[in-house]
């Protein structure tokens, strides 16, 4: 009985994700959504380009990071766990949190969907300015604590949101599903709290589009783009579903 009710509710998230997979084809400018990785790897490699860095630190990579190895810099990664790869993908690796001083310099800092799953970013943020070396930037991309999913990730909690990806969202599984606390994680807080830390120039880039997320049921999935839709008409950073950031440390 119980194998039969998994198997229809499987087939019937599988029809609601090909309705949404099918209406963002048709509509990709209602429904798609702008890359955000592109936008944090161009200016990952055009400050590489600018800076020459000598040394590059990623946070949060793990065994998946930004970028490949290079013998123009020496690549540093850094997570709180560690696997095979990470001594592998990087030139050294660093089991800690970033919360924690960093034995390491660096003319860059960057992280993708990490800060979210910090409890203590003022501590995260600090730990990085001292890492960098005078005249360094850094680059993030973090998730906004007020898009419906983010509202709807802290309501779930973690124990069954990993119960739940399996059925939900089967191409996150592994990837996915480690606590979020959103400590800062909105454009205006983290602006305010990078610039108490020291960093100057920062720079925000403000993401709307995360339905995807919903797109296991699509009356949920059309409701939360039809909400991001407007919002990014009224550029309402307070419920984007993401943003880049960039800061510089003074030389």
């Amino acid at each position: 009985m119980r194998e039969a009710l998994v198997a229809m509710l499987k087939k019937f998230i599988g029809w609601n994700r090909n309705g949404a997979a099918w209406l963002e084809r048709q509509f990709p400018g209602v429904f798609g959504a702008p890359s955000y990785k592109a936008e944090l790897e161009r200016r990952i490699a055009e400050d590489v380009v600018r800076l020459r860095p000598s040394a590059i630190l990623e946070v949060g990579g793990i065994d998946r990071p930004l970028l490949v190895r290079d013998t123009n810099f020496t690549y540093i990664g850094l997570d709180i766990e560690e696997r095979p790869d990470c001594y592998r993908v990087y030139d050294r690796f660093l089991v800690q949190s970033i919360e924690q001083p960093v034995d390491a310099e660096a003319d860059m800092v960057i992280s993708i969907t990490l800060m979210e799953h910090v409890p203590d970013n003022r501590a995260a943020s600090h730990s990085m300015f001292l890492a960098l070396r005078p005249g360094g930037v850094m680059h993030h991309y973090i998730p906004s604590k007020w898009h419906p999913y983010s509202i709807a990730l802290r309501v779930v909690g973690p124990a069954i949101q990993k119960w739940l990806i399996p059925y939900l969202r089967p191409a996150a599984v592994g990837v996915t599903g480690y606590p979020a606390f959103f400590n800062h994680c909105s454009p205006s807080d983290m602006e305010d709290l990078l610039r108490s830390q020291g960093f100057e120039r920062v720079d925000v880039r403000s993401f709307y589009r995360a339905s995807d997320y919903f797109a296991f049921f699509l009356p949920a999935y059309l409701c939360v783009a039809f909400f991001e839709n407007l919002c990014a008409i009224l550029n309402w950073r307070f419920f984007c579903s993401g943003f880049v950031i960039s800061a510089s440390k003074p030389r």
